[in-house]
Order: C-alpha cells, then structure tokens, then sequence
C-alpha cells in the first residue's frame, strides 16, 4: 500500500494568543471593579461609565481579533492602543488631581498592557517599544510631572513587553527551522523507501542485462554497457541525496505546515510471517519455523520479508549459484527474530561499508533501512570461508531493540 501524507501544522503563538484573550478579559473585570470600589470618590462618575461602556463592549467583540496573528492586523492593533491612549487621557476629567497625585489608577488600568503585548506578540520587540512608548508618554501626560511609582510602571510595561516580543522572534525562528528539520527528516525517509524499491527491482534487471549483454557481445554488448551507463547514474541518484528541498510554506499564522510521510497503515488484521517467507524456501534454501503462527502487522510483516528477499539476493549474487541458505525463525516474547545464514566465502572485513559508500544499497537500505524504520536492527556475522549470517530483530511493540548494537 502507498504512503499516506499528513498535514502537521505547528503553531508557537497560539497558546500566546489564547493567554491574550483571557488577560483582556480578566483586566477589563478588574478595572471596572477598581472604579466600583471607588464611585463615590469620583467627581464626573458619568464620563468613567461611558468610558468602561465603551470599553467592555470592545473587549468582548474583539476577541476573535485576538485568537490567531492573521486576525490581529495593523487596524486593530491602531484601534486597540487608541483606547487604551484615550482611557488614560480621560483619567483627569473623571478623578480627582489629589487621587492621581497620590498615584490612583488610570481609567483602563492594567488593561494597557494588554494593547502593549498585542503588538509585542504580532509584530516582535520593536511593536512593542513603539506601543509602549505612546502608552509612557500618555500616562507622564495623565500625571503632569514624572513620579516614582509612575516611572516604575511605564518602564516595568516597557521592558517586559519588549522582552516577550524577542521571545516570540525566537520562537518563530525556532519554528520555521524545526519544521525545515522535519521537511527534511520526512524527505530522506521517503528517498530511503524508494532507494529500497529501486534496488529491489530496477538496478538488479539494469545489472542482470549488463552482465548478460556483456557475455553475449555484439549489440547486446551495447545494450549491455548503456544499461550499466544508467545503473551507475541511479545508484548515485539514490544513494548521494536529493536536490534542493522546496522551502516550506508559512500559513498565514505564521504555523509552518509541513507534510509528513507516514508509514503505511497498521491497522489491517496481523499477517503470519510465515506465509510470507514460505515461497523462498526451495531445494537450495530451507525454512525452519515455528509450528504456530508468527502475527506481525502488515507493513511489519511485508519489509521483514522483503529484507529476508534482499538477503538472499545477496546470497546469490556473492556466494556463487551453488551456495545453500538457511531460514530461520524465532517467535520471541518481545520480538520476533529471523536469520539467514548461507555456506559462501563470507564477507570481507569493510566490504559492507564499502559498498554503501559506492552507492551499492542491497545491505544498506534493502536490509538495515527496512528494519530501522521498524524499530529493529540488522547485524552481520561472517567469518572469511565460513558463510554469512545476518540476523533480523523486529520488536513487537515498535520500539527500538536494546542491547543490539546495529552494524
């Protein structure tokens, strides 16, 4: 069955956004409650309550503006920061001087800062200096000198909102290039499942006719070399990377959206692993299994046998056409475990490795690829004269085999 692509999208800002909205709502409660608590202090209580009116009814409608950056625009942000401005400007014609000398609270109190951190959270550090500049020359107008307590809170509302829009800059960078790590993780996962199928079926015909045009000369000698021409061009394909990755795309939130490849579906009914391997056995290759079934999940099932398939292709191609194999397989508690040995002239130390580097797949992604990406390992034992024996672990719950070092 064909991979299936998932959609991932992955957003930073969204919790940020959402604590915005809450803290909009929440300092709206407690202004309104400041002034509840002082009403008979004040001289003009009527232009408090039109103010607060006004204020309540655009925190509540403007909550959609505040749940994703794409909604935040510049217009708002303009809008949002005006009232603000024009709460703290209205401050001396609803109070008294005495209360604000003595450091009383601003009309929209706390509120502000909720402006101030929009801008931060849209627009990064500099939107939040700018917005929390107006708002410090606003309340230094409110007070009419500059005071402690006043000098503590514009630069306490300064510093804090710049802070978070540095952290959200850092947040968005951090975001675009784990998403570029995983466009790339999800690209090398797909070139090693085709580097796989192409070993499996293109090179080995592409080799097959090299070898047989070779021996036939004459024009199949030339159909021989082309074909070798582009096994040599494909295996340096599959084994030297892909080109450049497109540059993943950034939603309008500013969520990176990346496409996944994902595994094929394990939720087909189990497969015996035993059926599956039962058309390699013959007179030079034996089978030796238990006598229950051995249920694996379908993917899992077919890659450990397609590995088992590449191994004995191996055993072919090295160890001459006489040379016998032998299946073995094991049905562990935690894992279930196959082996292939065969009677050849074994391998050479390095060769594995040297093979690999010169594009030649068969152990690297054929075998070793297909159990790593079950969460297995593969592991070669062979003694010069003495035949080969590779071992195929594939754990049963989908997690990394221990104690097998992978070679």
């Amino acid at each position: 069955m064909p991979k299936r692509a998932k959609v991932v999208r992955m957003s930073v800002e969204l919790p940020l956004w959402r604590a915005l909205a809450a803290y909009r709502v929440l300092t709206m409660l407690y202004a309104v409650g400041l002034f509840a608590t002082a009403y008979g202090r004040f001289p003009r209580p009527g232009v408090a309550i039109a103010y607060y009116g006004v204020l309540c009814v655009w925190t509540l409608t403007t909550l959609p503006r505040v749940a994703s950056e794409a909604a935040c625009t510049r217009r708002f942000l303009a809008a949002d920061l005006t009232i603000a401005l024009c709460g703290i400007l209205l401050t001396p014609v609803a109070d008294t001087h005495q209360r604000i000398v003595e450091g009383g609270p601003t009309l929209p109190s706390i509120w502000t800062a909720g402006s101030v951190l929009a801008f931060a959270i849209k627009g990064g550090w500099r939107w939040a200096a700018l917005a929390s500049t107006a708002v410090a020359v606003a309340n230094l107008v409110e007070r009419g000198a500059p005071a402690r307590d006043t000098v503590h809170n514009v630069v306490l509302v300064w510093v804090a909102s710049i802070a978070i829009g540095y952290v959200v800059e850092v947040a968005r960078a951090s975001e675009r290039t784990l998403a570029r790590a995983l466009e790339i993780e999800a690209a090398t996962r797909e070139r090693e499942r085709l580097a796989r199928d192409i070993h499996d079926g293109v090179l080995q015909v592409l080799a097959m006719v090299k070898r047989r045009g070779t021996a036939l000369g004459g024009e199949a000698a030339e159909l021989g070399r082309l074909a070798g021409d582009q096994e040599v061009a494909l295996r340096t394909l599959v084994s030297g990377g892909l080109g450049p990755i497109p540059r993943i795309p950034q939603d309008a939130e500013r969520g990176a959206v990346v496409r996944v490849v994902e595994d094929e579906p394990h939720d087909g009914a189990p497969l015996d692993l035993r059926c599956l391997l039962a058309p390699h056995a013959g007179a030079r290759v034996s089978l030796a299994e238990p006598g229950a079934p051995v249920r694996l999940p379908p993917g899992a099932a077919r890659e450990v046998a397609a590995a088992v398939g590449a191994a004995l292709d191996n055993v072919r191609q090295h160890a001459g056409p006489g040379a016998h194999a032998w299946i073995l397989v094991e049905d562990e508690p935690e894992a279930v475990i196959v082996t292939v040995r065969d009677d050849g002239p074994g391998i050479p130390e390095g060769r594995l490795a040297r093979a690999e580097s010169e594009g030649r797949l068969g152990a690297a992604q054929s075998i070793r690829g297909r159990l790593r990406d079950l969460g297995g390992t593969a592991e070669w034992v062979s003694i010069p004269g003495q035949g080969t024996e590779v071992e195929l672990t594939v754990p049963r719950d989908g997690t990394r085999t221990r104690g097998k070092a992978e070679r």
